[in-house]
């Protein structure tokens, strides 16, 4: 299978460069993935489209502000981190610009105290391919609390607009700290609305991927099946495997929010062969494209995601190619909004 298979034209007018004032108010995308129709209505319609009996699983990691900006002490040379996944008490993985003058044992240093002193130190440990780095850091007090203090939210580089408030990055719902990226299609939703929701009979469940390297990476392989996946990690809890338990033996459907969501529960379902899901947690590097079958995702909310991407690939192997093809073709016509602060696509 070809990864130019999964090739669109999108004019950049369409890449939404800022959230809607209102999380509720993008408009929304309904793709039968049985019948290949085609709906177009507004997010609040999800409302009606979810039956008694349903469980919407959310994904509700939070947010790092994981792009931090330091010099080099010895040069005053400028250089960027990108968080990405923490390998040990005080050592990360991480995305470094400029990467190929960020060798091992290059010294960083960010923000500075009273005194002068950085507030943060930093020495690069290990190099990997594209431009990743391994760091560790040197800091006195919470590492939490100096990355709220110095770091910015790593919003993807397609959007160009600075982001005045920091939480219109971030779920309604987020909870566990440790994403290099929002889980995008949870960005609809507001308290209210979900609380509209389970009043109407449908169950909220939640799950945990914290987003990582897979994000930023493009593909660069020619053939879809020889892409690998970075290791992300992710966790399921026995309130939600009862919840996902009660909801198959009931009949209802298991709607996941986002790629992520859907990345996690396919992944819960692989673990466990006779279909019973337990709690889990773990790495996953599940790769799902044309082809795949679906063990325990029935319907699927996400946005509309990037030419050639992984995320184009996912959706293709819930509703088939063609169909996302089409969908994406009248959504470009009718002009929605694409990617992170983008419109919501419904697959059911």
């Amino acid at each position: 299978m070809n990864v130019e298979d999964f090739d669109f034209e999108l004019p950049e007018s369409l890449i939404a460069q800022t959230p809607l004032a209102e999380r509720t108010a993008s408009r929304l995308l309904m793709l039968n993935k049985e019948s290949g129709s085609i709906q177009h209505g507004t997010f609040t319609d999800l409302e009606g489209l979810l039956q008694p009996g349903d469980t919407l699983v959310l994904n509700n990691t939070r947010v790092l502000p994981a792009r931090l900006f330091g010099v080099k002490p010895d040069t005053g040379a400028k250089a960027e981190l990108l968080l990405l996944k923490q390998t040990g008490d005080k050592r990360w993985e991480t995305l470094a610009k400029p990467a190929k003058r960020l060798k091992v044992g290059t010294e960083l240093v960010f923000g500075s105290d009273d005194n002068g002193e950085p507030l943060l130190r930093a020495v690069v440990v290990a190099e990997g391919d594209m431009g990743a780095r391994e760091i560790e850091f040197q800091f006195e007090g919470i590492f939490q609390e100096l990355l709220d203090r110095l770091g910015e939210m790593p919003l993807p580089p397609y959007i160009k607009e600075r982001l005045p408030d920091r939480e219109r990055y971030q779920t309604v719902y987020s909870k566990h700290a440790g994403s290099a990226a929002a889980p995008t299609a949870g960005l609809h939703f507001t308290t209210s609305f979900l609380e509209q929701i389970s009043r109407n009979g449908i169950d909220i469940a939640y799950v945990t991927l914290h987003v990582g390297l897979g994000t930023f990476r493009p593909m660069s392989v020619d053939r879809v099946e020889e892409h690998q996946m970075h290791a992300e990690y992710y966790e399921l809890s026995e309130e939600t495997a009862q919840l996902l338990r009660k909801t198959k033996e009931r009949g209802g459907r298991v709607i996941a929010v986002g790629t992520t969501s859907a990345r996690t529960l396919e992944t819960a379902a692989s673990r466990f062969a006779d279909g019973v899901i337990e709690a889990c947690s773990g790495w996953t590097d599940i790769f799902i494209y044309p082809g795949y079958d679906f063990k325990l995702v029935d319907a699927l909310l996400t946005n509309f995601h990037l030419p050639k991407s992984t995320l184009v690939m996912l959706v293709s192997a819930l509703a088939g190619r063609e169909a996302i093809m089409r969908a994406y073709q009248e959504a470009i016509e009718r002009e929605y909004r694409f990617f992170s602060f983008g419109d919501a696509m419904f697959i059911y």
